[in-house]
């Protein structure tokens, strides 16, 4: 798994003391002098985490954090600041950060926070791509296969969901039988499972 540790600071001697100190950890870091070339930089898919400075000329940090949440990446973020700010720590930790931390940082603690970062970044990218198996597995069906799942999903039987729609009995099963072929399901539990997870990303109406 390519997981980097992505430096977002203006101050040279701080970038080049954190990648030297994560470099020896055995990390793959890459570093950025500011908001704007991490902005031209990164892509969605990109793993890690990011290690974030709060005061920067032109992009601060955490309009930076903002930025890359109207953007979808979720890359978990760790804030350095020279010095504690309580109302900026607080929204940065209400818009999802993880930590927030005063420089100059402990170097045993932040390797500590980028383990719990990298975690945090593995369970988005498990999430991510499990919502994206289940899109494509409900792009396959028929607008006519989508009513029918949720009908069967709810409880309702052949003859119970033909008489709804108006279509015999059999007609529904041949349905039934193609929705459960393309999106997987094994059995009506795991069909049920899987229209809530629909619902949930807003894949199907709720």
């Amino acid at each position: 798994m390519n997981e980097t540790v992505f430096i977002v600071d203006d101050d040279t001697d701080v970038r080049d003391a954190l990648s030297l100190l994560l470099e020896t950890s055995g990390y793959a870091v890459k570093a950025f002098p500011g908001a704007q070339a991490f902005l031209d930089f990164i892509k969605p898919e990109q793993q890690g985490c990011i290690i974030l400075d709060v005061h920067m000329p032109s992009i601060d940090g955490p309009s930076l954090q903002e930025e890359l949440q109207r953007r979808d990446i979720r890359l978990p973020v760790i804030f350095l600041s020279a010095f504690s700010n309580i109302p900026v720590t607080v929204r940065t930790i209400k818009a999802g950060a993880i930590d927030f931390l005063t420089k100059p940082v402990d170097g045993n603690q932040l390797l500590d926070r980028i383990e719990a970062a990298f975690a945090i970044s593995r369970q988005i990218h498990a999430r991510s791509m499990a919502d994206q198996s289940l899109a494509e597995r409900i792009s396959k069906l028929t607008l006519r296969e989508k009513e029918i799942m949720i009908m069967a999903a709810a409880g309702y039987s052949s003859k119970e969901i033909g008489r709804s729609l108006g279509i015999s009995h059999r007609t529904v099963e041949v349905h039934r039988a193609h929705v459960m072929q393309k999106t997987g399901a094994a059995s009506l539990l795991e069909l049920a499972r899987i229209v809530d997870d629909a619902k949930a990303t807003n894949l199907l109406p709720s």
